[in-house]
């Protein structure tokens, strides 16, 4: 048994392909399932149903694939430990962000991450906040930037700031023309937009209209905030938009008219999360003030344009 079959293993358990197991482990699919079976061998048990349509593991392989990730997790901490005996601020951080965060996030904290640690390979995964959350918890992430409240106690939380929300409307709407900031009760009578189920923005958005006795528009979900800025230009309804995805370098719209909130200003708290027993726990704190270092107009405290 050796780390590069159970790795395969592992790749076949969360892509139930071989081809796409192979592909994600840079072999070639004979090799995989070469080794895979080699594996079986040794242990003496089968862990893969192999069927013409679905690659299933059995009952025994489930079980070892779930070992095989805590061992190969654990070796990429040894290996991470190393390379920061020799470079305290060096190794690869995997950090994921939720879709309504990332692109707008990214751009003014990214170019300070590489300036206060030009020796950390930083990798990026833009995920749904539960996807986020298994793969924090499996350890194929060491860090995820997300909305609170999160209720994981094996995680450690660092606020980073809180995220005013704004009124998007068609610049045609009568409402264009209100004197800002404008009351929640502006959403009264409207056609709202949300996004999609699985977006954490989706339910902060609901309960923001909930708080004004409004109710969604049915039989339409966006899968992303452009999908409802597109919407709102075209006359549709109105929506509710995170501050900092309206600000550049997002380009503005003739077609949406923004309007800031009177208070209490609907917002989102962001925090970043990583296990306690990270072996990045020492430098994720420094990141953490990096990222919270963001100008204050950036998230909703300055009249947008």
């Amino acid at each position: 048994m050796n780390l590069r079959d159970l790795s395969y293993l592992v790749a076949v358990a969360e892509h139930r392909h071989f081809g796409r197991a192979a592909d994600a482990c840079y072999v070639s699919q004979p090799t995989l399932s070469t080794q895979i079976k080699k594996l079986e061998r040794e242990l003496g048990v089968e862990l893969v149903e192999r069927n013409p349509r679905q690659i299933t593991l059995t009952a025994a392989g489930e079980q070892v694939a779930e070992r095989a990730r805590v061992i190969l997790q654990e070796t990429d901490n040894i290996r991470g430990i190393a390379h920061r005996a020799q470079d305290p601020e060096s190794g690869t951080l995997r950090m994921g962000l939720f879709p309504t965060l990332a692109p707008y996030l990214l751009p003014h904290v990214v170019p300070h991450i590489h300036e206060r640690f030009p020796n950390l390979e930083l990798l990026l995964v833009e995920e749904k906040t539960e996807v986020l959350l298994e793969q924090l918890r499996e350890g194929r992430l060491d860090a995820a930037v997300l909305s609170l409240p999160i209720d994981e106690p094996h995680l450690h939380e660092e606020l980073l700031f809180d995220e005013d929300f704004v009124l998007a409307l068609p610049a045609e709407h009568p409402g264009a023309s209100l004197d800002e900031p404008v009351p929640v009760s502006a959403l009264v009578g409207e056609h709202v937009l949300l996004l999609g189920e699985g977006h954490c923005f989706r339910d902060q958005a609901l309960a923001v209209c909930r708080m004004a006795g409004v109710a969604e528009r049915t039989g339409f979900r966006a899968t992303s905030l452009e999908t409802l800025r597109q919407m709102v230009a075209a006359g549709v309804g109105v929506t509710l938009l995170p501050a900092l995805a309206v600000q550049p370098p997002v380009p503005a719209s003739d077609h949406v008219v923004l309007k800031r909130f009177a208070d209490p200003v609907p917002t989102r708290e962001i925090a970043i999360y990583w296990r306690r027993t990270s072996v990045y726990s020492h430098l994720l704190p420094e990141l953490a003030d990096v990222m919270r270092r963001l100008p204050p107009d950036l998230v909703g405290i300055r009249p947008i344009p």
